[in-house]
């Protein structure tokens, strides 16, 4: 069977227009953004749902840095799984397939406004949710408090769990991780 060839990661316009459009500035100073979109521009150039209410999160280069590498493998190790072609994160718009966006947005909330030092943390605690614990985080956290500027209640909460939340080198499962966001929420 052949490969499905999909944009940026994953993402195949004709299935769903749903979709999340990293954007990365050309200039290294400047942060990158991740919009949640639902339209699709046949143009190379995205304009469609690139608005302030679309916004889910902006990440300074440093951080990014510090996590796409990881995202790219993670992403492109489940693309491999399904036959569709791997993708890369560069310089400009890179569409990214909705759940795959819901589990990078996650991540990013979980590191936005934290010390850098808390990544590897936040990527072992990430690494270690299934694929449905991170869209359901997403999901519960994007219905309240899902915009880049609301960092407040679940958001926090997410932030607390993956990065103050040590994991064992030797045990990766997360069985306190809900207790720990359900507390935090309150």
């Amino acid at each position: 069977m052949a490969k499905k060839k999909a944009l940026g990661f994953g993402y195949l316009p004709k299935e769903s227009k749903h979709h999340f459009l990293l954007v990365t500035p050309k200039s290294p100073k400047e942060s990158v953004a991740v919009y949640e979109r639902f339209n699709w521009d046949e143009l190379e150039v995205q304009q469609t749902g690139i608005v302030e209410e679309n916004l889910k999160v902006t990440l300074d280069r440093h951080k990014w840095n510090l996590i796409k590498d990881s995202l790219t493998t993670s992403f492109n190790s489940r693309l491999k799984e399904e036959d569709i072609t791997v993708g890369r994160f560069k310089i400009g718009h890179v569409p990214v397939e909705r759940l795959l966006g819901k589990e990078m947005v996650l991540l990013m909330w979980a590191i936005e406004d934290s010390d850098p030092q808390l990544i590897p943390t936040a990527l072992k605690n990430w690494s270690g949710l299934s694929r449905e614990e991170r869209w359901w985080l997403f999901t519960m956290a994007n219905a309240i408090t899902g915009h880049a500027d609301d960092k407040r209640g679940w958001r926090k909460a997410i932030r607390y769990a993956l990065t103050e939340n040590p994991v064992d080198d030797e045990d990766k499962s997360q069985g306190n991780m809900f207790e720990m966001l359900y507390k935090n929420v309150k």
